[in-house]
């Protein structure tokens, strides 16, 4: 049963008094009305109309840090079902919506991190607007790895293998129901973001991904002022379609390690070789499978090669485990040559829950 909510801020008040007025004079909302009106949004209250209206003010106004953190915690509270694996994983949480038009590196990235000693986790659904294009869940369907999976088996899956993957269909229920209307509704909300912070693992660490240097400040903050999430680190890059692979050239980051200070950086230089020519693919999905493959099983070299690395050295930096991103990509670059990368996806495609 759906606990009840607390507060008397109904969708409907909020869109009156506090953000339905436009951009330019809408009011932000403290955390307590954030996450009241995230908990009706999630419980469909009080008509799918009304929903869609909160969510296209929040899009215009913009979300705060302050309200994003109480979304993420309405979300955590009321549909998220953790399952937390031995191991501590980097969190990996790509934006849902996928790409169309550049190969998917995370999975190779996410193995080599695994063969490395860096534990991984990656969380995905079905098709999601404005893109509806490929994420980890499709190159891990298309590798033929099981993803419909509980949350147990999920944790399970990150014990064994060194990477695990979480079905939001599966952990977060009240997010999946309103897939439709956010398709109906056809462009990102506040949603796009709150999903990929909601951390089914419950991992310490979260590595994530934005356009935009003020993007990745907003969601460190946000995860810094949510009173549920045990994050207790976040490295935010800038990926290629905003998601968590790292684009070619100079790569600024946004790193929170605790306390009130979110440091802006620029992190490393892509390796000359690091080029974007060769990461788009008219496939997306069958061409991140076969990328997959041939970069761990040793059969290439040259900037697909490369990209997987830069990737795989982000994960273990962020998982505590090199001092600097160059520094991890040489640990995964030992990591692949030993073949064990090569074992670990054997052991994914292997895994039964």
């Amino acid at each position: 049963m759906t606990a009840s909510i607390d507060g008397d801020w109904s969708l409907k008040r909020l869109l009156v008094e506090k953000i339905g007025s436009g951009p330019k004079t809408a009011a932000d909302l403290t955390y307590d009305q954030a996450r009241e009106g995230f908990a009706r949004v999630l419980d469909g209250d009080p008509d799918r109309a009304t929903v869609a209206a909160f969510l296209l003010a929040n899009r215009w106004k913009v979300s705060t840090p302050t309200e994003l953190a109480g979304f993420i915690d309405a979300v955590r509270s009321r549909s998220v079902n953790t399952a937390v694996p031995a191991v501590d994983p980097v969190d990996c949480g790509a934006n849902y919506d996928g790409k169309t038009d550049t190969l998917v590196l995370g999975v190779a990235a996410g193995l080599v991190a695994a063969a490395a000693g860096t534990p991984v986790v990656t969380h995905a659904g079905p098709p999601l607007p404005g893109k509806e294009g490929t994420t980890y869940r499709d190159v891990l369907a298309e590798l033929g790895v099981v993803t419909n999976i509980t949350p147990a088996a999920s944790a399970r899956m990150t014990d064994e293998v060194g990477f695990g993957f979480y079905n939001q269909t599966q952990f977060s229920p009240a997010l999946n129901d309103i897939r439709d209307l956010r398709a109906t509704i056809g462009v990102r909300t506040s949603i796009n973001t709150v999903e990929t912070l909601a951390n089914p693992a419950n991992a310490s660490v979260h590595l994530g991904s934005f356009y935009h240097r003020t993007y990745g400040e907003k969601v460190a903050s946000a995860v810094r002022e949510s009173r549920t999430l045990p994050t207790e680190e976040v490295l935010m890059v800038t990926g290629l379609e905003g998601y968590d692979d790292i684009r070619p050239g100079t790569v600024p980051v946004a790193e929170w390690t605790g306390g009130e200070t979110i440091t802006e950086r620029q992190a490393f230089d892509s390796p000359p070789e690091f080029d974007r020519e060769p990461l788009s693919a008219d496939d997306v999905r069958k061409a991140s499978a076969r990328v997959t493959e041939s970069v761990l099983s040793n059969d290439r070299d040259g900037p697909l090669v490369e990209a997987v690395l830069v990737n795989a050295g982000a994960r273990i930096y962020a998982g505590g485990n090199a001092d600097t991103i160059p520094t991890g990509v040489e640990q995964a670059r030992t990591a692949l040559h030993s073949g064990e990368a090569t074992a670990r996806l054997g052991a994914l495609r292997s895994f039964s829950p």
